[in-house]
């Protein structure tokens, strides 16, 4: 399931928050192609490294990096999908400092789960899963776009956001539970898990005051 749009409401206003946040991130995704593994290795987060108390800012430089085209796409349609509604609850300032707060407590229960790893992790998935539950508890009910693919047959559908962005999360939390444990697939589930449950918790908090 690929989540386009939310079709149930118009962004109040243009999201230029979630833009911007896209599009640092495709700068971002240059400076790695430019400067190769160098520039990755140093700015991505090793959870040993933040276990140590060293390289700390990589907490955030690695919420901007990602390690393939496929990656940073993937990611960017999901924000996109999500971003803009939340963006409109909370306000943009808001929105941002949800969004970075998200992403520092995926990298969190990433490095809690496996403190001595010395595997490198970059993406924007933690922080894009914090929006995600912030969606979840916020618009339940809108209905979201979605391109659907089973096997060789693709469709447009219409699906609850409850149900897209809940079967979405109990995908992490069996994959945290069952590959996570015991491999490492370079996939950081438990950053997925992380960021999901900070927004999920935290969402009405960054809302709005005068949002009707």
């Amino acid at each position: 399931m690929i989540p386009l749009t939310d079709v149930s409401r118009r962004p109040v206003s243009f999201p230029i928050a979630t833009l911007s946040i896209i599009i640092v991130n495709f700068v971002v995704f240059v400076l790695e192609l430019i400067n190769g593994d160098a520039f990755v290795a140093k700015w991505s987060l090793v959870p040993a490294d933040i276990s140590a108390g060293h390289n700390l800012i990589t907490i955030l430089t690695a919420m901007f990096m990602h390690a393939s085209w496929a990656h940073i796409l993937g990611n960017m349609v999901f924000l996109w999908a999500f971003g803009p509604a939340i963006e409109g609850s909370m306000g943009r300032w808001r929105y941002v400092i949800f969004y970075l707060l998200g992403g520092v407590a995926a990298m969190g229960a990433q490095v809690a789960f496996d403190p001595h790893s010395t595997v490198p992790n970059l993406g924007a998935s933690g922080a894009i899963a914090a929006v995600m539950g912030a969606f979840l508890v916020t618009f339940p009910r809108d209905q979201i776009r979605t391109i659907l693919v089973i096997f060789i047959f693709i469709r447009i559908a219409y699906i609850p956001a409850v149900l897209l962005i809940g079967i979405w999360f109990l995908l992490q939390l069996w994959s945290a539970g069952t590959i996570a444990p015991h491999e490492s697939t370079g996939v950081a589930y438990l950053a997925h898990v992380g960021g999901f449950m900070f927004g999920a918790v935290f969402a009405r908090l960054f809302e709005r005051q005068d949002r009707s």
